[in-house]
Parts: C-alpha cells; sequence; structure tokens
C-alpha cells in the first residue's frame, strides 16, 4: 500500500504546484493529488512486471543460443535456473497483475534497450552468479534472488530513471519508496501461493484516503493562518529569506498537528523532518526542527493541539 510518507509528499508537491499556479480550485487540484498516488500505483504494478521481462529476455537468449548452427555444449545445456524463478513463475501468473497491466496499458516493449542493459548488469553481479552455481533449489533463495536484485541492481540503476521521468512526471522521486513496497510483496509470497495471491492494496485502508483528502483540503484552507504562525515566530529572521518548500513543509507539519488528533506531534515532526532530507537543505531541516518545537508547544499550551487516544504516545 501507499505509505503516508509518500501521501505526505505527494500532498507537498500537489500544494506547491497549487499555490505557484495562483490559488486554483481545489476540487481540481484534490483530483490532481488521487491522480498523483494512482500513478504511484501503476508504478508499483510497472515494476513488479519489469523482473518477468528481463526473465523473458535471458530465456530469449538461451532459444537463440541453442538455434545455432553449431551449438557449444553450455547452448545445448543451457541453466535455466533464473527463467524458472518461483517467484518469478508467481508474478507472471498473478491475476491482480495481469489484470492491472492490462487494463492500464503498462509495458515495457518500447525500452528492449533497457531491458538488456539491466538482465547484463545483473548475470554480472556476484549474487547473481552464487545463485546460478548453486545445483540446489529453493523457494528461500529464489524469493531472497529477486528481492536481491530489485534491492541491489534495479534500484541503482540509472538508466531506468531516465525512462521512468520521459514517461511520467509523477515518478520522479518514488523508484526507492515502491521498490520498498515490492520487497514487502515478494516476501508475503508462499511456495504454496496460486494466481489469486492478493498483491498490496492502493491504500491500508480508507483512513489513509481520508488522511491524504484532509489534509491536503485544510492545509490549503489554514495556509493563511499557519503562514501568519510561521513569521510571529521568526520575528528576527528575513522572511523573503526562508524558501517557499520550507514554508509549505512547515504549513502542513502545523495542519497535521492540529487536524489528526490520533497522530502523537513527535510523529508529525519526525516524518516532515524526514522530508525535508530530500526537499530542502540541511540548514533548513534544522531550522524546521527548531522551529516546529517552539509552535507546537505554543499550540499545546493554547489548546489548539489536542491529542486523544494513541495520538497522545510520547505528548508532553
Amino acid at each position: 500500500m501507499i505509505s503516508r510518507r509518500i501521501l505526505r509528499i505527494k500532498i507537498l508537491q500537489l500544494l506547491y504546484a497549487y499555490f505557484q499556479n495562483g490559488d486554483g480550485e481545489i476540487n481540481k487540484a484534490e483530483k490532481a493529488l488521487f491522480y498523483s498516488i494512482q500513478k504511484s500505483y501503476d508504478l508499483y504494478h510497472y515494476l513488479l512486471l519489469l523482473i518477468i521481462e528481463i526473465a523473458d529476455y535471458a530465456n530469449s537468449r538461451i532459444e537463440i543460443a541453442l538455434q545455432k548452427k553449431i551449438p557449444s555444449y553450455e547452448d545445448l545445456h543451457p541453466n535455466t535456473k533464473f527463467v524458472e524463478n518461483m517467484i518469478i513463475g508467481l508474478l507472471r501468473k498473478n491475476k491482480q497483475l495481469n489484470e492491472y497491466v492490462s487494463h492500464s496499458k503498462l509495458t515495457w516493449a518500447q525500452t528492449p534497450e533497457l531491458i538488456k542493459k539491466l538482465h547484463n548488469k545483473i548475470r554480472m553481479a556476484d549474487f547473481f552468479k552464487q545463485y546460478m552455481e548453486n545445483p540446489e533449489k529453493s523457494f528461500e533463495e529464489d524469493q531472497k534472488l529477486i528481492i536481491d536484485i530489485y534491492t541491489k541492481e534495479i534500484v541503482a540503476f540509472e538508466g531506468l530513471y531516465q525512462v521512468l521521468e520521459e514517461q511520467s512526471i509523477f515518478w520522479n522521486d518514488e523508484v526507492e519508496f515502491i521498490i520498498g513496497m515490492i520487497v514487502k510483496t515478494l516476501k508475503k509470497f508462499g511456495e504454496n501461493d496460486n494466481e489469486n495471491k492478493p498483491l498490496l492494496a492502493l491504500y491500508k485502508n480508507e483512513e489513509d484516503k481520508e488522511f491524504a483528502k484532509h489534509l491536503f483540503r485544510k492545509s490549503i484552507v489554514h495556509q493563511k493562518e499557519s503562514r501568519a504562525m510561521i513569521e510571529k515566530f521568526t520575528e528576527n529572521w528575513d522572511v523573503d529569506r526562508i524558501a517557499f518548500m520550507d514554508f509549505l513543509i512547515l504549513e502542513m507539519a502545523i495542519t497535521e498537528a492540529i487536524e489528526f488528533p490520533f497522530i502523537p506531534t513527535k510523529v508529525t515532526i519526525n516524518e516532515y523532518l524526514e522530508i525535508a532530507k530530500t526537499y530542502s537543505t540541511e540548514k533548513s531541516r534544522i531550522f524546521i526542527n527548531g522551529l516546529l518545537d517552539k509552535i507546537f508547544k505554543h499550540l499545546k499550551e493554547t489548546e489548539k493541539i489536542k491529542k486523544t487516544g494513541r495520538g497522545l504516545i510520547g505528548e508532553i
């Protein structure tokens, strides 16, 4: 499922576009937000499909070798361990994956060079060579190989990012997050699973969808109030020197702290500091941390932040 971290990042990106474009219609902006979230789910299925494409390319090399006029011993006795990998087999017949890919018209057919280069990179990896040289077969070994391919080779392959960027502006910063989702998916696969094995859902639950909608809308509605509070606590700063993205991160954090009583303020601060690692400078991150501490303390004293239930965890 799409994590709340990704949801926050999506909201931040759409808020940036919304305010930069001159305060458009909230409903239209909200549709753009959920379209962006859906595109992340597209990428999840698209990258699951990638390992099947790589295996198909490996199999095509075996078939070509068998058709040589004077084949070698290796050509006639190919090592098919990778192309027969049990995890790839489960993905290949998975109904949800096949139906989603078909409906969304996702395909790697237009990028044969990418598949070739990725395959060549993978087969040169030490962990892959060790896998292929081991005559023993097990589901656990097959599972580990595919996870290693995603986390060690695919995630680090620069050519993949170039191809994805050309296909969708929504996929620029998401590969690592989505591969994390894929690893969770693969770890849930079992040897006795069939084609009906469910993949991860788009949202963990309906609460997460409402979280995205509510945080996005309230961040827009209360933007001026949040901005005024930030300026109040930065009296000795040159406000014009605070980056627009830093303002948005602060405004979102303030909105979340006020609007979601079940989310501890420590969680909120930590989440936005993590986001600031990517979207701000190190100095901005330190500034955001210190400012949120002061603002949240004030909001608690004035009872604008009221936490209940699990939202009380870690609260002072």
